[in-house]
């Protein structure tokens, strides 16, 4: 027999390290389609939203304030939208509201590139921001049936043992896909504008949509359900309700009776506004508050995070799978919170990674588990409308944050300003006081929280 601090240990510790990342590459084609498609759906819409603020600025001739405030009716609008559409995933089914997303998605992202081109003007309400703001729309109801289907697939294709990894590797693919701009956006963005960049997003929306209808058709869904042991099917014969009927039930299970659910979603917001600020505040202080390299290829440390995010969750996945979800969650939202004070020290090129290093971590440890606890306690065939009430706290947060980052930039961090003169470090103090807002509610609660989330989780 072989010692447990062996060969044979070493040998068990590695296996138990590897078997996950390997078990990713035998799972179903429907849930390859699921993955694929959120990595492509992630590539497009951070890479979007990482210029969009940039875009107004220039195609519109929007101040800081303004350009701000278009990004968070977009980010928050699709928050919203979940909240609404959710529930049409239940009704239609997976691949009809992935392929209707995609679509939906097309013709904002085409609308939106060629806005400067079709009515060319400066300023608000002129023909460019009018046809940026339709195509916003367009997304925003995408968006807003996108991801409720898409956690939605996992759920049904994943099985209880595995349905961990597969909610920590699906968040995990959007991020790598959020990375992905910061490798691509620089040369394209150099060599035909931040527009020849969005038009590239509208094709790969248009390839996302091709292998949603050839990897995620009726068979293989079927066959990814069998295989994950899942018996629940879309749309039983047995389970076919009226509209009013369909309308009743979710009435009767919505979750909004249940205090430390709604607490427990909404004490999140504190730290939910660096999330915002990734798009809101680092580009701008990326650009005005270095020179050189960071300067220049300011979407490589927008995304770094992104990529981070790829490589920590699986494994932070494995490690935490057993652990206590509220324990995880104070410890996941405080090293997080505690992040902006890294910044606070002043715009150093170390402290830029340290600072995008250890919100990563804290990112990593709460929340693909906060996303995989809102699906588990849904009622069967409410995964949809569950994803959008749980994500409603994270519409207000991009409204909120929206509304103040921009005069935050334009009082410690406005353009055309000389770095010295620059007072980042106070911005980032304040930012830090408020994400940790959420960590300390969340220490003070425990004991009131714990008598229902232990019924709910089985910690």
């Amino acid at each position: 027999m072989t010692s447990p601090n062996g060969k044979g240990g070493i040998r068990d510790a590695l296996r138990e390290m590897i078997d996950p990342f390997l078990n990713l590459f035998r799972v179903p084609r429907a849930l390859w389609g699921v993955n694929i498609t959120y990595l492509l759906e992630g590539f497009a819409y951070f890479g979007m939203l990482g210029l969009l603020a940039m875009y107004f600025n220039e195609y519109a001739g929007l101040n800081d304030i303004q350009a701000d405030q278009m990004v968070g009716i977009l980010t928050a609008g699709v928050t919203l939208t979940m909240l609404f559409l959710g529930a049409a995933v239940d009704l239609v089914g997976v691949r009809k509201a992935l392929l209707t997303a995609f679509g939906m998605m097309l013709i904002g992202r085409v609308c939106i590139a060629w806005a400067p081109d079709l009515l060319p003007g400066q300023g608000l309400w002129t023909g460019t921001h009018l046809v940026a703001m339709f195509g916003i729309c367009w997304i925003m109801l995408g968006s807003g049936i996108y991801q409720p289907a898409a956690y939605t697939a996992v759920k049904r294709f994943t099985s209880p043992a595995t349905s961990a990894m597969g909610y920590a590797m699906l968040y995990a693919l959007m991020n790598l896909g959020a990375f992905l701009p910061g490798l691509i956006s620089p040369p394209v963005r150099k060599a035909f504008g931040i527009t020849g960049v969005f038009w590239l997003y509208a094709g790969v929306t248009i390839l996302a949509m091709a292998l949603v209808a050839i990897l995620i058709t009726k068979k293989a869904m079927a066959q990814a359900q069998h295989l994950a042991g899942n018996k629940e099917e879309e749309s039983p014969d047995e389970e076919k309700r009226s509209l009013k009927d369909q309308f009743m039930y979710y009435i009767r299970n919505f979750p909004l009776r249940d205090l430390r659910f709604m607490f427990f979603i909404f004490i999140l917001i504190p730290v939910q506004t660096l999330f915002a600020h990734n798009w809101l505040t680092i580009p701008q202080y990326c650009e005005r508050a270095f020179s050189g390299i960071v300067q220049e290829n300011f979407e490589f440390f927008v995304n770094f995070n992104p990529l981070l995010i790829f490589i920590l969750t699986p494994i932070v996945a494995i490690y935490t799978a057993t652990k206590d979800t509220y324990r995880m969650m104070i410890l996941g939202t405080t090293i997080m919170g505690l992040s902006p004070f890294i910044l606070a020290t002043g715009p150093h090129v170390g402290t830029l990674f340290a600072f995008l290093i250890v919100m990563t971590i804290g990112e990593a440890i709460w929340q693909p588990r906060f996303l995989q606890w809102v699906a588990d306690i849904a009622p069967k065939n409410m995964t949809g409308i569950y994803m959008g009430l749980g994500q409603f706290p994270w519409f207000l947060t991009k409204v909120v944050t929206s509304l103040y980052a921009g005069w935050f930039l334009m009082k410690y961090c406005p353009d055309d300003t000389p770095m010295g003169d620059l007072d980042t470090e106070t911005m980032w103090l304040i930012y830090g006081g408020i994400a940790m807002i959420s960590p300390l509610a969340l220490f003070l609660a425990r004991d009131w929280m714990r008598k229902g989330f232990r019924v709910k989780h089985g910690d």
